[in-house]
Formats: structure tokens, sequence, C-alpha cells
């Protein structure tokens, strides 16, 4: 339990004190409870940043994160309704958000996945906890009436998207197809081959060899060539580059290179993608860098920024993607791509390869 998880379970703390105070009739009991609301609000911003400045981010925090936001603020949504203050099919509304996201981070669980807060559904929450104070203060101040209601209305609008947003994000939890199995046709013909074994039947037919380097995905591209069985004919190794030193000692990329324009660049995936085909004298290499998220770590490129290059004699092509799932969605796709982008050089080569016989 470290500072950044104290200050979290301490808005999952306050939660029966606010309700008592909202439900209790003394001098100014509204306006302790819009102080106490606002002041144990503000452990959302702080606990985020001193876990990301010490270093502290946990799987725990994650989870309990939103968690609390949500608990937080419809449990005094609830009160609220009970003193007349707020519509509750208002509270419906945020509940239903609340639930179905909820139960889209407990099948993440079950894969072994955790879905950080996302930059909407922290804005989502920001909204929320504002209209709440309004909410609070309209009471005794009955000017700010209008101004409560306009303040629930962007609530209720921040909340239905950052609801979608997920949903949309991470949609491949709740239909998630398992690219390592061979998948039906839809026509009810024979079973679709996956993207290693279409790399698989590739390089066989061209006799061609194939190396990676890696950095975001840590090996799940190997991990997925290897996965077919006979891959020891054409797969010769492969080189896990997570930090920058690694990617000068072990690949050659330039220092230089790494502190112009960053790890994750193309000119980077471009300089892997090279130093590992002559590292093992292969006719192809793939090299993958990319942000896998949930957060940044540190930098100003987007989660999701992933650069995805291949080798050969004909030269070396990188493509830039932009993904948008979760950590693990991130990195299988990358690896997905670089499988791709691998089967269309090797067709490539074996073509030109026959027209020169």
């Amino acid at each position: 339990m470290n500072l950044p998880n104290s200050l979290t379970v301490s808005r999952l703390v306050a939660i029966p004190l606010l309700m008592a105070l909202l439900i209790l009739r003394f001098p100014g009991h509204d306006q302790v409870a819009a102080a106490l609301f606002i002041a144990f609000s503000f452990t959302d911003t702080l606990d985020g940043q001193i876990a990301r400045r010490r270093g502290t981010v946990s799987d725990f925090g994650k989870f309990l994160d939103p968690l609390a936001d949500k608990l937080f603020v419809l449990a005094v949504l609830i009160v609220l309704v009970q003193e007349g203050l707020v519509a509750a099919w208002i509270v419906v509304v945020i509940f239903s958000r609340e639930l179905i996201i909820t139960l889209l981070r407990s099948v993440a669980a079950s894969q072994g996945r955790i879905i950080a807060a996302a930059p909407l559904g922290k804005t989502k929450t920001i909204t929320q906890m504002s209209a709440v104070v309004l909410l609070i203060l309209q009471r005794p101040y009955p000017i700010l009436v209008p101004i409560a209601d306009v303040a629930v209305a962007v609530a209720v609008l921040f909340t239905l998207w950052s609801g979608l947003d997920y949903i949309w994000r991470f949609r491949h939890l709740i239909l998630p197809i398992d690219g390592s199995r061979a998948r039906q046709n839809p026509a009810g013909g024979a079973p679709e081959t996956s993207p290693a074994e279409r790399l698989a039947a590739a390089l066989r037919e061209t006799g061609l060899t194939v190396s990676v380097a890696e950095s975001s995905t840590g090996g799940m591209l190997g991990a997925l060539i290897t996965d077919v069985p006979g891959s020891s004919a054409y797969f010769i190794g492969g080189v896990i580059a997570y930090s920058n030193a690694a990617k000068r000692d072990q690949l050659g990329v330039a220092q230089e290179l790494l502190d112009s324009v960053g790890a994750v660049s193309r000119e980077v995936g471009v300089a892997m993608a090279e130093g590992v085909r002559s590292r093992f004298g292969t006719s192809l290499a793939a090299a993958i860098t990319g942000i896998a998220g949930p957060d940044a770590g540190g930098t100003t490129k987007p989660v999701g920024l992933t650069y995805v290059a291949v080798a050969s004699s004909q030269g070396t092509t990188c493509r830039e993607l932009r993904l948008s799932g979760d950590r693990a969605a991130n990195r299988r796709q990358a690896a997905t791509e670089a499988l791709e982008m691998l089967s269309a050089e090797a067709r490539q080569l074996g073509l030109t390869r026959a027209r020169s016989a």
C-alpha cells in the first residue's frame, strides 16, 4: 500500500462521512460537504501524478483508481437524489455507464489484462465531480441552480461519450479473436490460415530466412513465428532490445539517432531491422518499436504509436501504426502487422528471383 494507493483508498473512506453531512441538518453542513468533496476529489489527480513521478504505478492502482472514482461520485449522487437535488434518471444513466465499463474491466481481468483509466474517462470524472459540487451548493445558494443544471448536462454528455469510447477501444475484449488459431471461412470452406502460417508457407516456398528485433512487443513476434511447427528451417533468431542501450549495443542503432528522434520513430525502426538482418545474416528481418500503453512512459508521443520495419536485399520499408487498443491488443496487432509485411516481402522476393532465373 504505497502513497498513491493510500490516496485512492481515502476517497472510499470519505464516502460515509460525505453521505452523513448531506443528510444531517446543522448550519453550514452543505458547505462542509462541498469542501470535503473538493478536497478528496483532488486526490484523484494527486495519486496518478505521484505514482508516475515515483515510478510506483501498479496494477492494483490501475484497477482501484477508476473504481474509487465511480463509488465516490455515485454514492453522493444517490444521496442527492434522496434529498431531491437531482433527477433519478441522471443517476441511472451514470450508473449504467459505470456498470458496463466495470463488466468490461472484469472481462479484461479474466484474460489477465488491466484496463487503465483513459484520458476521456478522466475528463468524464472531472465533469461529474464539478456537477456534484454545484448540486450540493445549490441548496444553500439558489442562484447556482441554472449553473448546476448546465454542469449536469455536460457531465451526462461526457459520461455517454466516454462510455462509447471505452467500448470502441476495447471491443476486442467483447469479441476476442485468437490470431494463433485457424479461423473458419465465413462461407463454410476450409479454415483460414493464421498470419504466422502464411509467412511459414512463403518462406518455405522461397527458401528465405528471417530474424526479428523487438522492443514494445517483447518477443511476441518471435513467439508467433515459432508457434508454427518446423519454423527452425527459416527462423534464425531475434533480439529483444527493450532499452536504448540494447538497441545501440545489440543492433548497432546510432546513439545520435536515439537522441535526436527517440526510440519510437521511423528511423530507429529501420535501423533496428537492418541491424538484426546484418547480425544474423538472414534474407529478411522485421523490427517493431512502439508505445504499447497504458501510458506514454514520460514521452510526448501518443500511446499506440508504433513503427514496423522490414528489411531485405531490396531495401527497407517501415509503416507507422496508430493503435487504439489496450497494451496486450496493441502488442498483438503490431506483431500481426509485422507477420503480414514479412509475408508480402517474401512473396515479392520470390517473384524477383523467379524472373531473374
